[in-house]
């Protein structure tokens, strides 16, 4: 096919040849690449930012708890808007703030002044993820070829964070830690450029522009006090009369969000999206993933470094082999899995190996050798994370109109932030508290530190297992070539909005 056409409802159409498509899809990952780095590249420079603006142990988390509050809390938000008002518009937007509030970051000579910079970050992080997604779903319609560019994109989302890791390490030891943020300057430049030449300029939804306004603020309200209830949680207390109220107050939101949305002519999340079962299996398969997967990440990047006692460049170079085969397996072989069985066996293959690289990591012991006691680890979960994230991704937006991409994008997106923000939170208190326990009984603190590891790596396989299990409800069994009337080659004018 030389040419993707589609017509939006507001009457507008767009064509992109085949070159520009794949053109403007390296320009989404480019610019996707800078949210995904910049979530994990901060970790590592941590102490080297706490010593320099004299953060506090306690509000050095706030670093990294401020962009995720404004990412999650506005995820669904963004995706909304981009329906609404324009996917390139949106684009550009999230991608203006996010590189300004990057040179603010690099820029910051206080705790408070980074902290605000961190938060605007994430705001525009929010939008530019959710319309890169939504985007590539609207731009690749034909079943082979959409199922190649999400394999693409999905290598960015599942390496990109290995290679913020070791990004952050380098400059970090090199230079100093201003430059993980810097770096996303000449990248957001260069990004807003290109878009401005590659991206269709879509219109959005043209015959309803009316924004659910109170469903946009409770959701939103809801989101963030979640999220900032779990972040504290294992600081606070998880039976605290903070957390407890506000994860009441939190919940109360959602209900009222609910209820809106129900009664609302012009709902921001359409509840009858989730009759739809790909959609709401996929959901709650990707809360398990981000479970397992935050697992994986940081817990054995902790085992690393307070175990084996690797600098932080040496974690980032222990993770290049899991980033690069879960880059190989990404781009060569899950659009080829996915064109074959369609998206379930490998959704349950993926998640399965998870399951297996982490009771892997579950084994490791307190004089662990790189080879044979982690390695082989990073490979398994490597080839996971390469399977998995294209066909879980087609899965929950592929059942969707072109004038909801954006807002199933988001749905996903939240799915997977608060997957991995409950995960993290779970993982954490039970490895604090299996290794007090074993503190209790005498071990020395290696021996008890590596034990806490192991049981939270022995729940975070359990995460994997249980989604590799609620994959097998997904219905479309199928490859995608026998699904042509759910995502069809040639977009129907009165059902498809344009290709953007």
């Amino acid at each position: 096919m030389a040419t993707t056409e589609a017509t939006s409802d507001s009457g507008s159409r767009v064509s992109l040849d085949g070159r520009r498509r794949w053109l403007a899809l390296y320009v989404l990952c480019l610019g996707d690449v800078l949210i995904v780095l910049d979530s994990t590249i901060v970790n590592v420079a941590l102490p080297s930012i706490q010593a320099d603006l004299g953060f506090s142990d306690a509000s050095l988390a706030w670093v990294v708890n401020a962009y995720l509050l404004t990412f999650g809390g506005f995820l669904l938000l963004g995706g909304r808007l981009s329906d609404l008002y324009g996917r390139r518009r949106l684009f550009l937007v999230g991608l203006t703030l996010f590189t300004f509030m990057s040179l603010a970051c690099g820029l910051a000579t206080t705790e408070g002044f980074l902290v605000a910079a961190r938060a605007l970050q994430g705001f525009g992080g929010a939008i530019v993820s959710v319309v890169a997604l939504s985007m590539i779903m609207t731009i690749f319609t034909e079943p082979a070829e959409r199922a190649k560019a999400m394999g693409i994109f999905s290598f960015v989302l599942s390496g990109g964070g290995t290679a913020g890791v070791l990004l952050g390490g380098v400059l970090t030891d090199l230079f100093a830690w201003n430059w993980i943020f810097l770096v996303n300057l000449p990248i957001g430049i260069a990004v807003f450029a290109f878009s401005l030449v590659l991206l269709p300029n879509d219109r959005g939804d043209a015959d309803d522009r009316r924004l659910d306004v109170a469903g946009a603020a409770t959701v939103t309200a809801s989101v963030i006090l979640g999220t900032y209830a779990i972040v504290n949680g294992n600081k606070n207390g998880w039976t605290s009369a903070e957390t407890l109220g506000l994860l009441a107050t939190a919940a109360a939101l959602l209900a009222v969000f609910l209820a809106i949305e129900a009664r609302s002519r012009s709902p921001l999340m359409p509840l009858g999206l989730f009759r739809l079962r790909n959609i709401s299996v996929a959901n709650v398969v990707a809360v398990l993933l981000a479970g397992s997967m935050f697992a994986w990440f940081f817990l054995s990047a902790l085992y690393l470094q307070l175990v084996l006692g690797y600098s932080p460049l040496e974690v980032g170079l222990a993770f290049l082999p899991a980033t690069l085969v879960m880059g190989a397996g990404s781009i060569t072989l899950s659009d080829r899995l996915v064109m074959r069985f369609g998206v379930k066996p490998p959704i349950v293959v993926g998640l399965s190996l998870f399951a297996l690289g982490l009771l892997f990591f579950a084994r490791a012991p307190v004089d662990g050798n790189y080879a044979a006691d982690v390695l082989p680890g990073m490979i398994i979960m490597g080839l996971g994370g390469g399977i998995t994230f294209n066909p879980l991704l087609l899965a929950a937006m592929g059942d969707v109109a072109p004038t909801e991409a954006g807002l199933a994008s988001g749905i996903v997106n939240t799915a997977f932030m608060m997957g991995g923000a409950v995960g993290l939170a779970v993982l954490v208190s039970v490895a604090d508290s299996r290794t007090s326990s074993l503190r209790d009984a005498g071990d020395g603190p290696l021996v008890a530190l590596t034990g806490g590891y192991h049981a939270a790596f022995l729940v975070g396989a359990a995460f994997a297992a249980v989604g590799a299990l609620g994959a097998l409800l997904l219905h479309a069994v199928g490859p995608p070539a026998q699904e042509q009337e759910q995502v069809p080659a040639t977009p129907e004018p009165a059902q498809e909005s344009a290709a953007t």
